[in-house]
């Protein structure tokens, strides 16, 4: 069975839900590494999700495009590749503003954004992975009702 496309409203549901569990985690976490305050961090963190979140719904549209058009398959390969563009396509939004706002130079922020990549990579690719196997799952059991 073919999944459907996903819907406006879907696809917001995923960015809120990728972006809220991912600053779940990350406030508190980076905070901590980074020495700064949590209401400092989580307003950054917030930042970033709000431009994640844009980008992420704007990415996986084009991303899906992409895929239909060529007819390709998730397989391991194509996540890997949709993970590296998806965290590229963020390195160059979120390191000025990382910048600005920790008060560090572009390059200092790029270091620090390298080692929010390092967590993001591998949550990004697990998040979808779980994400398009339980919304198959969900697409199924609703086809048979």
């Amino acid at each position: 069975m073919q999944v459907p496309a996903k819907t406006p409203v879907e696809r917001v549901f995923h960015a809120l839900t990728f972006e809220l569990l991912a600053t779940i985690i990350c406030a508190p976490l980076f905070s901590w590494l980074m020495g700064v305050s949590l209401a400092h961090m989580g307003a950054l963190t917030l930042m970033f999700a709000g431009v994640a979140m844009v980008w992420n719904m704007i990415f996986n549209a084009l991303f899906e495009r992409v895929e239909h058009r060529y007819k390709l398959t998730r397989t391991l390969a194509v996540r890997v590749v949709h993970a590296c563009l998806f965290e590229g396509g963020l390195v160059i939004m979120l390191v000025p503003l990382g910048a600005w706002w920790l008060n560090v130079s572009l390059w200092e922020a790029f270091v620090i954004d390298i080692g929010i990549m390092l967590f993001f990579l591998p949550y990004t690719f697990f998040f979808n992975l779980a994400y398009d196997h339980l919304r198959a799952r969900w697409m199924a059991r609703r086809a048979l009702a």
